[in-house]
């Protein structure tokens, strides 16, 4: 229970700080345990590696980023600590099996094809309330 209480506290800084250069050295440091065991308890707890963790997080961010933003992705990726956009390419292909361009295109026309939702006017009385509530539901106006 305590470790997986520093573990999540230890989660949230990292969230904090994607956008800074974390190495597992200056990680483990914040959380005053050596990187050995810190590691070991790290997967432990979360069935991953702090590695994994970190450059999981950053990607899935990344990938956000393409998503609602029109930033090149040459920019994301240095945002998320890539060292070219090369490298943030294969290692985006790798988990999305597509690149961050056809991503962003492909997520895109996903958001327009979504079907609207349709509206309902459950505004009547509240008599009506015990109508709806057993399965019965309020027009369409």
């Amino acid at each position: 229970m305590v470790q997986q209480e520093i573990i999540h506290s230890l989660t949230d800084w990292i969230d904090q700080n994607l956008d800074k250069s974390l190495s597992i050295d200056e990680v483990a440091a914040k959380s005053g345990y050596s990187k050995w065991h810190l590691q070991r308890m790290f997967r432990t707890v979360t069935k991953q590696t702090l590695g994994g963790y970190i450059r999981e997080r950053r990607l899935t961010l990344a990938a956000e980023a393409l998503r609602q933003t029109q930033r090149p992705v040459f920019d994301i990726a240095m945002q998320y600590g890539y060292d070219s956009q090369q490298t943030f390419s294969r290692v985006f292909r790798r988990q999305y099996s597509q690149t961050p361009t056809a991503y962003r295109h492909t997520m895109r026309r996903q958001a327009i094809q979504r079907p609207r939702l349709v509206s309902f006017d459950c505004s009547e009385n509240v008599a009506s309330f015990a109508q709806r509530t057993i399965g019965e539901c309020c027009p369409v106006r």
